[in-house]
């Protein structure tokens, strides 16, 4: 599995403000980022939500001031799924996946 490590060229493109713009013009469209958040001694599961252009957690507290990174923590993300909204009991809303980061910043992937 490749692993998607935020470095500081990642920085600077910020990633996950990126994401949350092409969401933000794909209202019918959630992105689920899977990851790590890396700690001193250990690794703790990161899930971060993506819809009409913000980000929720459901993981690890996230930074809502829109001057700020999203997440202040080192992470890595390692998947990305892409789903149909809104979330229906009887209907499968999974559209696809991909563990390449950049794959999702092209607005053509989102179909």
């Amino acid at each position: 599995m490749e692993e998607t490590h935020a470095s500081p060229k990642m920085a600077e493109i910020d990633l996950i403000k990126n994401l949350e713009k092409i969401s933000s013009e794909m209202p019918n469209r959630i992105l689920k980022l899977e990851g790590l958040i890396l700690k001193e001694n250990h690794k703790e599961q990161l899930e971060i939500l993506i819809f009409k252009g913000f980000s929720s957690s459901t993981t690890h507290p996230i930074e809502i001031d829109l001057e700020k990174k999203v997440i202040e923590l080192t992470y890595i993300l390692t998947n990305f799924k892409l789903y149909k909204a809104p979330f229906t009991e009887t209907e499968d809303n999974f559209i696809r996946e991909n563990q390449n980061s950049v794959f999702f910043l092209n607005q053509k992937n989102w179909i």
